[in-house]
């Protein structure tokens, strides 16, 4: 294996390389670097900190590469900022989040795409996301987290797993337990599933 493909499979367990412009990309890139940049830090430092190649993370920076969520959370702790930080889409007002403005996000490692609905402030414990389930896919324990999760179908045919037993949602239903509870949803419908998130703590 020469030297190129070995850089290349190194930095791909990172994330996943991608060839359009994705809006995520775009918005997460230029953030990373004007951070990076204002703190004096160089791509190798910054890499090298972050446990992942000087490459990789020029293509990040460049919108074509996509970080996993450790790898994100990895450059967020170097960068001295919560992973929130550089996800948030810029806002027009503080309090409003208007709907021409969401932008779906994801991660190497997870396929669902999540639409933030809520802002997140300093000591703020809510957060209301959209969220986006292909067919046949599960959502992963991303959500398995300490607290309260609230869920709303708003298209799409879902099953959530709880506690052993098994429910199907459809358009208008929801669900609300602890998230401590055992459970993981699953989309079982022929098309994409739309649900909308609320929970404690904060998500991402």
């Amino acid at each position: 294996m020469n030297d190129g493909m070995r850089r290349h499979r190194k930095t791909y367990e990172h994330g996943a390389w991608i060839e359009d412009d994705r809006a995520q990309s775009t918005v997460l890139g230029p953030k990373i670097r004007s951070l990076r940049q204002r703190l004096a830090l160089t791509l190798d430092e910054t890499a090298t900190r972050a446990g992942i190649s000087t490459p990789f993370l020029s293509q990040i920076e460049r919108g074509r590469a996509r970080p996993s969520l450790a790898t994100l959370v990895s450059i967020a702790r170097v960068l001295g900022v919560e992973v929130q930080y550089l996800l948030d889409a810029p806002r027009e007002e503080r309090f409003v989040a208007r709907g021409d403005h969401l932008t779906f996000f994801g991660f190497a490692d997870a396929d669902k795409r999540f639409a933030r609905l809520t802002r997140i402030t300093a000591g703020g414990r809510m957060e209301a996301l959209l969220v986006r389930i292909p067919a046949g896919r599960k959502l992963d324990d991303i959500t398995a987290r300490a607290g309260e999760q609230f869920w709303y179908v708003l298209s799409g045919t879902v099953t959530l797993t709880l506690e052993g037993k098994t429910y199907v949602f459809r358009e208008g239903d929801s669900a609300h337990y602890d998230s401590t509870d055992a459970h993981y949803w699953e989309n079982t419908g022929e098309q994409e599933a739309l649900l909308m998130w609320v929970g404690t703590p904060n998500l991402l």
